[in-house]
């Protein structure tokens, strides 16, 4: 934090998925203006912006000015013989893109300021919802274990602090690239959670269904299929 705290400016890599805060996010550097954005920020502080951007259904080359977007840090790189390379990025914290710097660099430099959530007034119903969130999404991925005959344990996720709950949350359920940014952008946690709780409302007992007919099955040879999150 204290190193993007310093950071406003950052190389941008605009991509079609969505990283949170506190989430890992393997990728594949090929293109040879992100090769050379890798080798710079390696030499430096290893932090880049990650904005959701399609450009295969957009007439812009970059993302607009004002858009929400996720530091990332590079926390570990495999050079490849031939120049590409396989990294994996973890998300530090939100930015707002405040204007685009001239640059005669192959990829984009953006100016940025960075955000937290808003403070939330009441914790009682904070808490209360990080509770159903966290239970309703363990008993999904219950389900999905079920579903894909895996065994062994789920790690407790009900002690873990509201935001990053609903970052994680959000992160894992398989939701379009567009819902996704509109959780990234929201600045209440509550809100968040309670997006996701509706989500995960509608789907639960389907998944749980599934599993239950799964495990019924099972004898007579027939598999189950996951569900995906509308």
């Amino acid at each position: 934090m204290d190193k993007v705290g310093r950071a406003r400016e950052l190389p941008l890599f605009p991509l079609p998925v969505v990283l949170f805060p506190g989430m890992p996010m393997p990728l594949h550097i090929f293109e040879p203006r992100y090769r050379k954005l890798l080798a710079d920020i390696r030499a430096g502080d290893s932090l880049f912006g990650l904005s959701y951007f399609d450009s295969d259904a957009s007439e812009k080359e970059i993302p607009p000015v004002g858009h929400i977007g996720c530091v990332a840090e590079v926390t570990e790189a495999q050079a490849m013989p031939d120049g590409r390379s396989n990294i994996l990025a973890v998300g530090v914290i939100r930015y707002r893109v405040e204007a685009y710097v001239e640059s005669d660099e192959p990829y984009v430099i953006a100016r940025i300021d960075t955000f937290e959530d808003d403070e939330e007034e009441d914790e009682g119903r904070l808490s209360e919802m990080s509770s159903d969130v966290s239970g309703m999404f363990m008993r999904v991925a219950q389900a999905i274990r079920t579903i894909n005959d895996e065994r062994g344990s789920l790690p407790d996720i009900s002690d873990i602090e509201p935001q990053k709950l609903s970052f994680l949350v959000g992160a894992a359920m398989e939701l379009e690239g567009e819902l996704k940014q509109e959780l990234l952008e929201l600045r209440s946690t509550s809100e968040r959670l309670r997006r996701l709780r509706d989500m995960l409302k509608r789907v639960i007992s389907s998944y749980e269904e599934r599993a239950r007919l799964h495990s019924l099955a099972k004898g007579n040879g027939h598999a189950g299929r996951r569900i995906e999150i509308e």
